[in-house]
C-alpha cells in the first residue's frame, strides 16, 4: 500500500498566521478582581479603577501618594502639602479596613494529628531517650535521634500546657505502678 500524499512532507511554520486569537467572551475588558469585602461593595463599576480607588480614600499608584521629598524649602512645605489633598466620598471603606488591620490576628498554625500522636508515643515509650527512639517499629520515617528530639520540641513549643500535663500523667502512673 502507498503512503499517503501529504503525510511524508516537512510542515512549514506561517509567520503571518494569528494564534492570538481570543473568543468574543474574552475580549470584554475584565473588571478587577478585588479582595477585600470593604472595596467590592463600594466599587463602581462605571468609573475607571484610580476614580474609585481615589473616592475611598486609597492609592492607585504607591509612588505618587507618598512621594520621597527632594530638598524642601522653608515657604514650600506648607503649599506641597495642600496641593496633594483629594476629595474622599467614600471614608466608610478605609475605616473599616483600618479597623480589620487594627484586629490581632489569630494563630492558625497546628499540628497535624499524626505528628501528636507519634510525639506522645514515644514520649510515653521510651521518656527521654533519643536514640531508643529512633530504633523504634513505630519509627516508620527512620527520623534519627536528632530529628525525634526536634518533633518532640515543636510540640512542646505549640502546646506547653498539654505537654507539662502528659508528661505529669505518666510520672502519676509510673507512681501507682511502682
Amino acid at each position: 500500500m502507498p503512503k499517503a500524499k501529504g503525510k511524508s512532507r516537512r510542515h512549514k511554520y506561517c509567520y503571518s498566521l494569528n494564534r492570538k486569537r481570543l473568543h468574543r467572551s474574552a475580549r470584554r475588558r475584565a473588571a478587577p478582581r478585588i479582595a477585600c469585602s470593604h472595596i467590592r461593595q463600594a466599587w463602581d463599576p462605571s468609573k475607571s479603577v484610580a476614580q474609585n480607588l481615589a473616592e475611598m480614600g486609597l492609592a492607585g499608584d504607591p509612588n505618587k501618594a507618598v512621594p520621597i521629598p527632594k530638598k524642601k524649602l522653608l515657604g514650600m512645605e506648607s503649599n506641597g502639602q495642600d496641593q496633594g489633598k483629594q476629595l474622599v466620598r467614600k471614608p466608610y471603606v478605609l475605616n473599616e479596613m483600618e479597623y480589620e488591620a487594627s484586629l490581632p490576628e489569630k494563630k492558625s498554625n497546628t499540628l497535624s494529628r499524626d505528628l501528636i500522636d507519634y510525639v506522645r508515643y514515644m514520649i510515653q515509650n521510651h521518656g527521654e531517650n533519643y536514640k531508643e527512639m529512633a530504633r523504634d517499629e513505630k519509627n516508620y520515617y527512620q527520623d534519627t535521634p536528632k530529628q525525634i528530639k526536634r518533633k518532640i520540641n515543636v510540640y512542646k513549643n505549640f502546646y506547653p500546657e498539654e505537654y507539662k500535663d502528659f508528661v505529669a500523667s505518666l510520672k502519676q502512673e509510673k507512681m501507682e505502678v511502682q
